[in-house]
């Protein structure tokens, strides 16, 4: 994560007390807010909001300032934005060993695009705030019982009952608190030495021998051998005992990005103080509604998800509703249409943005758009549907002449099975020992590796 002195983050403290008062900030609660969840009456909610409205931020300004300069190298095709991690984070899954393995398994693949497409690479956890989930139905039936949809852990619960699936605002709190703990210990890791590229080995003990593992370690002693050369040529290291790394989720819960919004006291413009970037969802993005209204006055870089029914007029509108100034890295379009429809339905948006003059970072999500389900009931993707969008996101941005700038993916450090196939091929058999997501598939370990190694190739052909 980006890191900030001291002395720095008391230059600029933010303040919650003047977004009370900052114009059109609360505009977005006249507007339809969709997903939103019903915990309005709930005899904790002005407390909660409360009691948010006066912790501390959990990012800072200035942090924020320097990503949104990262994705303008992004946008003029000199960087490339990795983000991944959680479909939906749990709190009993904010441990040391599960944070660490998804940052590990992040650093390895940055590393593998860094090194392969010779590129620097922005980098940004799915993580620390991604709590929440969009449903597709606002109720739940089971065996004759019908109980409001699991809408992620800062929310309500997911065992089946009337008291877990109530919408509970101390969710917030415990949400809060959670991201603040996970914040902190990746800083620890990513200034504390564990980012620090002479151990790119160590990152991979503790894993099974396969294909993606052994080109990672071909990989890595490649980069020994050049991180020696420089040691002997009497190189400073500082660059690479330590690196930035950014947290970012959906913006679903606006009471809660509303309550943690700050006014910075250097620009006097107000921050969304619970992530450096924050997204609107596919089913969340209308041009009149709640999401874009608030996100449209922080000074946050903010992500779009564009599906497959996005025209270019969408984009556009989006656009002069987001980023009316054009401010590179300001807007990110994360298109998730699916491997079907990937080279059909994204070239047209794209020629719109690019005859307006427009350049948002352009991210592929290969995730979403290919999720299905299985007789038996489990939710999945295959990894051939996975690779085939990257690979035809690559193909329709080499034709138009516009930069692939980056990659979202939901994904883990552990050795799950949840997504089939990949080079060592995970089977459906293997989903009752080894599925673990409360939400939707994500790619494990290995299957993370090999996408990075794919993205590199083609940002190489690129070049």
């Amino acid at each position: 994560m980006s890191s900030l002195t001291l002395p720095e983050q008391l230059r600029s403290p933010a303040s919650s007390l003047r977004a009370a008062n900052y114009p059109g900030l609360d505009d977005w609660r006249g507007k339809t807010i969709g997903q939103h969840p019903q915990w309005a009456q709930h005899p904790d909610f002005a407390r909660s909001i409360e009691e948010l409205n006066t912790v501390p931020p959990l990012v800072f300004a200035g942090e924020v300032d320097r990503l949104r300069a990262r994705l303008a190298e992004v946008a003029s095709g000199e960087a490339f934005f990795l983000q991944g991690g959680d479909c939906a984070e749990t709190f009993e899954g904010a441990t040391a060993d599960k944070i660490s393995g998804r940052v590990r398994t992040l650093l390895q693949m940055a590393v593998v695009l860094t090194y392969g497409a010779s590129m620097p690479v922005v980098k940004m956890g799915r993580m620390a705030g991604q709590f929440s989930k969009p449903r597709s139905s606002n109720e739940e039936t089971r065996d004759g019982v019908t109980l409001p949809s699991f809408r992620g852990e800062m929310v309500n619960g997911f065992d089946f009952t009337p008291e877990s699936r109530e919408h509970d605002p101390n969710r917030m709190l415990r949400g809060y608190h959670t991201s603040a703990s996970t914040l902190n210990l990746i800083r620890a890791f990513t200034q504390g030495g564990f980012a620090d590229l002479r151990r790119v080995h160590q990152w991979n003990m503790g894993f099974a021998a396969n294909p993606a593992y052994s080109r990672y370690e071909t990989m890595a002693r490649e980069i020994d051998h050049a991180v020696k050369f420089m040691a002997a040529c009497g190189a400073d290291f500082d660059a690479l005992r330590t690196t930035e790394f950014f947290a970012g989720h959906e913006a679903l819960l606006l009471d809660y990005e509303r309550a943690l919004t700050r006014i910075d006291s250097r620009t006097d413009l107000p921050y969304g103080t619970s992530a450096h970037f924050l997204w609107i969802g596919e089913r969340t993005r209308e041009l009149d509604g709640a999401h874009v209204d608030l996100l449209s006055r922080l000074r946050n870089p903010i992500g779009v998800k564009l599906g497959p029914g996005t025209t270019g007029e969408d984009a556009l509108r989006l656009i002069d509703a987001l980023d009316p100034e054009r401010e590179p890295g300001r807007l990110t379009f994360i298109t998730r249409m699916g491997a079907k429809n990937i080279r059909e339905k994204l070239p047209p948006v794209i020629k719109a943005v690019q005859e307006a003059g427009a350049r948002p970072v352009w991210v592929t999500d290969p995730m979403h758009g290919n999720t299905v389900s299985l007789p038996s009931g489990y939710k999945t993707r295959n990894f051939d549907d996975v690779v085939d969008e990257v690979r035809g996101f690559f193909e329709v941005h080499r034709e138009l002449g516009s930069f692939p700038g980056g990659i979202h993916v939901e994904m883990t450090g552990d050795d799950v099975a949840e997504c089939l196939g990949g080079s060592d091929p995970v089977a459906e058999s293997s989903f009752a020992e080894r599925y673990e997501t409360l939400c939707d598939p994500r790619l494990n370990h290995m299957q993370s590796l090999e996408i990075a190694f794919l993205v590199a190739e083609y940002l190489s052909n690129q070049n």
